[in-house]
């Protein structure tokens, strides 16, 4: 008989790695920023620039100072930097991408391990830091193709369907095919629907996520503002309104499906997106933000190892323990 060799789990390897699917995802956001570019302009690139560059930095620097083995090259620390620019408003200045880049890398990951140790994601983490600490400057949109590279003093501002519905502004809807391409104020990356789609489409063919947290998420989110519309809306409009506004396809595809802060079994990450649509709609009609993407996640991130314990399958041949410790 032959020598057999024991060794610990997992046993079955794939081909895949951390850096083929950071790459993957950065594919899959090009959309979104070409959409950013066309509706904000050049500094949308340059803000999205500056917190990939600080992001990455930030990681060099604190495993050089720390000892600690550089993994820059996986490339987690550009994709993170890449989501932050995506949940910043396209007048940030820059000193906004530096502080978010340093305590989404360095705080939300670097203090718990590094990557594969984070229990939330760092990205929204850096973007509810930067939200809680300067609210005026997170909320401060512009309309599309009224600005350049350099944002002019007399900016026209413009207001969130969001904020609109929730009556925390003046302001007249704009048109459901504006909010699908992207025509409307918000963050640079999640004001178009479609090239979100287009984005998710990608990473599900190419196997990165599962469908089963995105869908479960915007589904929740629309049958609950459906059934419980907007003041002044009917079932179908606050419904097309809540899942084409705000952040919702950028957190469901790309933040809530984060490997390590998401749950690893099927019924977890329906769990998962069904926590994260009735948070959002709870926060968005309730709470004082108009959004509630971003609290929405990182509270069911915080919740995804007691998911994994109660969802996790019994191991083959695990005998059901009797009352009084017989077996």
């Amino acid at each position: 008989m032959e020598n057999m060799i024991v060794s610990s789990s997992p046993h079955i390897k794939d081909r895949a790695r951390t850096s083929h699917i950071m790459r993957d995802v950065c594919i899959a956001l090009i959309p979104a920023l070409i959409a950013s570019v066309i509706y904000f302009g050049a500094r949308a690139v340059y803000i999205t620039a500056l917190c990939m560059v600080f992001c990455v930095g930030a990681e060099f620097l604190w495993q050089k100072l720390t000892g600690r083995p550089v993994t820059i090259s996986d490339g987690t620390a550009a994709v993170t930097g890449m989501l932050l620019a995506f949940n910043l408003p396209v007048s940030a200045p820059w000193w906004i991408c530096l502080i978010g880049s340093i305590v989404a890398i360095i705080i939300a990951k670097q203090f718990f391990g590094g990557v594969g140790h984070n229990f939330m994601n760092p990205a929204l983490v850096g973007r509810a830091f930067l939200l809680a600490s300067w609210p005026v400057i997170m909320t401060k949109w512009t309309a599309p193709f009224t600005t350049g590279f350099i944002i002019p003093a007399d900016a026209v501002s413009s207001a969130t369907p969001l904020a609109i519905m929730k009556g925390s502004v003046e302001g007249t809807l704009p048109g459901m095919f504006d909010m699908f391409i992207g025509n409307i104020g918000g963050c640079i990356g999640e004001v178009s629907a479609l090239a979100l789609l287009l984005g998710g489409v990608y990473l599900v063919i190419r196997k990165v996520i599962s469908v089963r947290i995105p869908l479960t998420y915007i589904l929740t989110v629309a049958v609950l503002t459906f059934i419980f519309p907007s003041a002044g809306l009917s079932g179908f409009d606050s419904m097309m309104y809540n899942i084409l506004s705000g952040g919702l396809f950028l957190g469901a595809i790309f933040m809530a499906t984060d490997y390590v802060t998401s749950p690893i079994t099927a019924r977890g990450q329906l769990i998962m997106g069904l926590g994260c649509g009735i948070l959002t709609f709870v926060i968005r009609r309730f709470g004082a933000y108009p959004e509630g993407v971003s609290y929405s996640i990182l509270l069911m991130n915080v919740a995804t190892p007691l998911i994994d314990r109660f969802t996790q399958p019994k191991a083959f041949g695990t005998v059901k323990e009797k009352k009084g410790g017989a077996q």
